[in-house]
């Protein structure tokens, strides 16, 4: 066949279509695919230039902490890096796995925990294992595209998947109330705790009521929350007094845990249900003893170091603040992630407004533009950790004056 051929199967490649092929033409590893160099931190380096870097998610600055390093050393020097070999269910389990269940669902107050390799398959795995055919799945529209993909993957009937206006309760309610009048089988309603371009926390209290009172079940997907909210980081439902309503709460270590994989905790009927039937679990190899054993440890610091998490809130307060007071827009942010709403519209002058931010200021944050956010509209996502200062903010804040006087005047 010839590339040029229509009928081909790979004729969409070389058209260069699909999603984001407006940026990914450069290939240049600036705009797309920015290359990030040195230890993972506050300050790194791009481009051959030192950087205020506010893209990663290391909001307690966990990531190369001597403690899990340590852990994972020792257990590279004893298994090496592929032990246990296999599937969960076959041979890729070991007491140490199970150990660190144990920890985690004590930690989220549930009675039982699951591991999963990567968190995205593990909402996948979630979502798919507990619907059934006469059951309904009802999301938030702004939700992360790991619900989405669990949520299409899990139903067969169009009926099966609903969606409720971003953190629209009425909108919500309105779903439940349908869906009672014929009513066939279960509903799992799912959101996000935080939701992770802007920052907002999903109405939990109002959702857990409306989720008793019609009989359905609640899966909260805490990547953005785990770690840094509630009185003792436990999460978005600790910070709003829900955690026991949660039927099941599930994390990524992607996050604060400055790691890979992730886990649901819930019910012990139910994570055993789980645990049985989620593809992800049965048909994939288990995560390695070297991660497993190092996110344990990363969970033993963020118990006992808060004050990472106190730190984190005083230079998100004092960011948020301060782009406050210049008059910029920060959306609704109730959490450490800064949004920072630009009207900004066309790709020269979003990529203007970023070259101009990494090789003038050294500030390097994160993009997005439409379909993400309305047209016309940029916004840069800026995450904070606790190992930023307040001279990061301070300089930060003068770069996005400059950027809104010479960018924004000018187109």
């Amino acid at each position: 066949m010839q590339a040029s051929d229509p009928c081909d199967l790979f004729h969409k490649c070389y058209q260069k279509e699909g999603l984001f092929s407006n940026v990914r033409e450069g290939k240049d590893n600036y705009y797309a695919q920015p290359i990030l160099e040195g230890p993972l931190g506050p300050h790194m380096t791009f481009n051959g230039q030192k950087m205020i870097v506010w893209s990663i998610n290391d909001y307690l600055g966990l990531a190369g902490h001597p403690e899990p390093t340590a852990r994972a050393k020792e257990v590279l020097e004893a298994f090496g890096t592929a032990y246990p070999m296999g599937a969960r269910l076959m041979s890729g389990f070991t007491q140490n796995h199970q150990t660190f269940e144990a920890k985690l669902a004590k930690f989220a107050q549930k009675e039982s925990a699951l591991l999963f390799n990567y968190g995205y398959l593990g909402v996948l795995g979630v979502i798919t294992s507990i619907m059934g055919p006469r059951d309904t799945v009802i999301i938030d529209h702004d939700s992360h595209a790991c619900i989405v993909d669990g949520a299409k993957l899990a139903t067969t009937r169009r009926n099966q998947f609903r969606v409720f206006r971003h953190n629209d309760m009425d909108h919500l309610e309105k779903i439940l109330k349908s869906i009672n009048q014929d009513r066939k089988g279960g509903i799992l309603i799912v959101t996000d705790g935080i939701y992770g371009m802007t920052g907002e926390v999903a109405p939990l209290k109002e959702i857990c009521a409306l989720k008793e009172k019609y009989n359905a079940r609640l899966l909260v997907d805490d990547a953005h929350g785990i770690g840094i909210m509630g009185a003792t980081g436990r999460g978005t439902g600790e910070h709003l007094g829900v955690q026991d309503k949660i039927d099941l709460y599930f994390s990524t270590f992607a996050k604060c845990f400055a790691g890979i994989g992730g886990f649901v905790a819930g019910d012990k009927e139910i994570i055993e249900h789980i645990t049985w039937n989620a593809r992800p679990v049965i048909f994939a190899k288990n995560l390695p003893l070297i991660y497993s054993d190092s996110l344990s440890a990363t969970l033993d610091v963020i118990e006992r170091e808060p004050e990472r998490r106190e730190k984190l809130w005083e230079i998100a307060t004092y960011m948020q603040r301060r782009f406050k007071e210049e008059g910029f827009d920060i959306g609704n942010t109730t959490s450490p992630i800064t949004p920072v709403f630009l009207s900004i519209s066309g790709l020269e002058a979003i990529k203007d407004a970023i070259h101009i931010l990494r090789e003038e200021f050294h500030i390097f944050a994160s993009g997005v533009m439409y379909p993400v956010v309305p047209r016309g509209v940029f916004l840069l996502r800026l995450v904070p950790s606790c190992r930023h200062t307040f001279d990061d903010v301070n300089k930060t804040i003068e770069a996005f004056i400059q950027i809104k006087e010479r960018i924004i005047k000018k187109h």
